[in-house]
């Protein structure tokens, strides 16, 4: 990654509405309602599930403390929103993704009828320099590079591979056909015996959350889960904090009640004790897997996550999903099914002096994680080293 050429920030000096051309506006909402407003102000856009009006809603409304949207208008019509939350790193601003590490695949909503020429999006940057001075740095991290056929129009900027693969299943051609080509005996075998192990213990049921009930005991369970799972893994719980859970749950709670949620809560229910959940979204013809995890009690063994995500798979090919994503993160169980290496990009646009000592640091780490990854060895030499508490917890999270 290269520092964004100072042309891309010739207009900063601009009031915060700069005019990118003939009819079209640049502006920034720093107020909280307007922000959200104009995120849930289209009439059909795509955008990625992190930067949908009901994840910024729900983000804006529990946990993001300094919250703005930076906008563009063509003809007095909206056609681009990117919302972003303002935390600190040491002595540095950082504008980022609505979300953190929860936020992937990235993509800002966009107007299905837009058409965004790559210099307004340097337009973009100088408002949101000039409305806030005080951010030393925007990271625009884990971008996707298209979503329905429509180019992520942040990739105008200077961008490198994040070193994170996200994997994905294809689905063509149903569930049957996936299994012809992904050693499905194997699979098959394993689920029939991982279906009488669970009637032995007790009985099973699979369970989609339906009320706000649902959404809070198996976003309950879940939180647990993953705590344990961290602390023996050696990192940060990324869902710890109590702002972090209370967005889920307005989340999930609030998807509900669509006719199709773009948000679900799926589990594994084996002897009445919750052993396996998942939690969804929709994104125009994928399934995206935006987090899971298991109990590791007697019943770990049976694999219960590897029969939820055989049901979960099967469920996406029966709904017509073109791909199963397993978002960011290259773990043995997700290479069991996947046949798809998908490439995320970051973005780090310098604001200010010390955002380029900033972004020169991140730079280097990354390019150092993408060398870890790629060394199959060393890379589970860290998994290792952390799981024996030898890397400081404090320091690491899940993708790093």
């Amino acid at each position: 990654m290269v520092d964004v050429d100072a042309s891309l920030l010739a207009s900063a000096d601009e009031p915060a509405g700069a005019k990118a051309g003939s009819g079209f506006a640049a502006s920034v909402l720093t107020d909280r309602a307007a922000a959200v407003a104009a995120c849930t102000g289209f009439t059909t856009a795509v955008s990625s599930p992190s930067q949908s009006a009901a994840w910024i809603s729900a983000w804006a409304a529990e946990a993001a403390a300094d919250f703005f949207v930076a906008t563009f208008s063509s003809g007095g019509r909206l056609q681009f929103a990117l919302a972003l939350e303002v935390v600190r790193s040491g002595p540095f601003r950082v504008a980022r993704f609505p979300g953190g590490r929860h936020a992937n695949g990235n993509f800002p909503l966009l107007s299905t009828s837009a058409d965004i020429p790559p210099a307004a999006i340097g337009t973009i940057v100088a408002a949101v320099a000039k409305a806030r001075p005080d951010i030393d740095l925007l990271a625009l991290e884990r971008l996707a590079d298209a979503i329905d056929g429509r180019r992520n129009p942040l990739l105008a900027l200077p961008h490198a591979p994040s070193p994170n693969l996200a994997l994905a299943v294809d689905l063509g051609g149903g569930f049957e056909a996936l299994l012809g080509r992904s050693s499905g005996k194997r699979k098959r075998k394993k689920h029939r015996s991982q279906t009488r192990k669970f009637e032995a213990a007790g009985g099973f049921r699979l369970i989609t959350a339906a009320t706000p009930d649902d959404c809070d005991r198996l976003l309950s369970e879940f939180f647990d889960m993953k705590r344990e799972r961290f602390a023996k893994m050696g990192i940060t719980d990324v869902f710890a904090e109590p702002s972090v859970k209370a967005f889920f749950r307005r989340l999930f709670v609030d998807a509900i009640a669509a006719e199709r949620p773009d948000f679900v809560l799926d589990a594994l229910e084996v002897g009445g004790r919750l052993r396996a959940v998942t939690g969804s979204s929709r994104c125009g013809d994928r399934l995206i897997c935006e987090f899971g995890a298991i109990r590791e009690d007697d019943m770990a063994q049976a694999s219960p996550g590897d029969f939820l995500f055989f049901e979960n798979i099967q469920r996406a090919c029966r709904d017509g999903f073109s791909v199963y994503d397993f978002s960011v993160g290259d773990e043995p169980y997700k290479r069991l099914w996947c046949d798809i290496e998908v490439r995320q990009f970051d973005v780090l646009v310098p604001l200010t002096a010390k955002g380029r000592l900033l972004a020169l640091a991140l730079r280097a780490a990354s390019r150092a994680k993408a060398w870890v990854k790629g060394n199959r060895r060393l890379w589970a030499l860290v998994k290792s080293m952390r799981s024996r508490g030898a890397t400081d917890p404090r320091a690491a999270t899940a993708e790093d």
